[in-house]
């Protein structure tokens, strides 16, 4: 899932602390914010974008494409099924702790409707230059820069670290997509890689993986057949077996999902695994990708 600029977003949760402060920050991006949803604060505006009921209320008014969801976890499952039902097509799910059984409904009315999912427990996406939608911080220009580097990661934190570190080795991203670190996802490393492949401003992807899982092992089928370059970094590959850690999907079993497995697989497709994100931008280099000419100065 990517965005562009003539994307409609809704914000649910507008009138939230957390809400109204990412919307802001998504607006520097570029971003197309129209409207916001809160239940039983409709009428209100926040920034001047107008806020409603609900998306359902907000879609006969504005076009919208995306929702990004700033609610808390009990109630995930009824506002992604008002975006649902308002038409939604993208639906950005940052929430972390949604409780199984109610990812697994979202995902299978998304899937019904024809509606993209980004997460749960996901930082979001980022389009340099273009549009943010999530937590990233798109608007530093120290960490976020236009370029021709796609970046698929589970971790919102380690994802700022790559990206930082591709700036300062000269580096830009076409796309920044945050997949979320649950078991159940909307979006898979797969599907990320499949989108960034097809995207033509990105001429080679990093993959920022963790163990626990088998989404990047799942992935290394494809990548074999890719043309585009692939750098990966794998964390917790020091973490003793059967221990979770961290995000949700980070345990290992059964001998998959392990450091050692998911480099094994990701090398034997042709990628070039680091051991340390600041490895990222050398490793590149050696891949034949050119740097991103850095932007123009903005005048005073």
């Amino acid at each position: 899932m990517l965005v562009t600029t003539d994307e409609n977003v809704i914000v649910q949760g507008l009138t939230g602390r957390q809400g109204s402060f990412w919307a802001g920050r998504m607006a520097e991006c570029g971003t197309r914010i129209v409207a916001g949803a809160s239940p039983g604060k409709g009428g209100r505006e926040v920034d001047g974008v107008p806020v409603y009921d609900s998306v359902t209320d907000a879609a006969r008014r504005h076009r919208l494409d995306i929702s990004v969801l700033f609610v808390p976890p009990l109630s995930v499952r009824a506002a992604a099924a008002d975006a649902v039902r308002a038409g939604v097509r993208k639906l950005v799910l940052l929430t972390e702790h949604v409780p199984y059984q109610d990812v697994m409904h979202v995902l299978a009315e998304a899937r019904d409707h024809g509606m993209k999912v980004l997460g749960p427990n996901t930082a979001g996406l980022v389009v340099p230059g273009v549009a943010s939608v999530g937590i990233m911080p798109g608007f530093a220009g120290n960490i976020f820069r236009p370029g021709s580097v796609g970046v698929i990661s589970r971790s919102g934190s380690l994802g700022t670290l790559v990206a930082m570190s591709l700036v300062t080795s000269g580096y830009g991203q076409s796309a920044f997509i945050g997949i979320g670190g649950d078991p159940l996802l909307g979006t898979t490393t797969l599907d990320a890689l499949r989108e960034l492949d097809r995207d033509p401003r990105t001429e080679a992807v990093v993959l920022v993986g963790e163990i626990g899982g088998t989404m990047e092992e799942d992935a290394a089928a494809y990548l074999s057949d890719m043309a585009k370059p692939v750098v990966a970094f794998i964390a917790g590959r020091s973490a003793p077996p059967d221990r979770r850690m961290g995000h949700a999907g980070a345990i290992v079993s059964a001998g998959r999902g392990s450091g050692e497995s998911k480099v094994a697989a990701l090398r034997a497709a042709g990628a070039t695994v680091v051991d340390l994100p600041s490895q990222v931008g050398a490793a590149l280099r050696e891949r034949g990708v050119t740097t991103s000419p850095p932007p123009p100065a903005r005048r005073p």
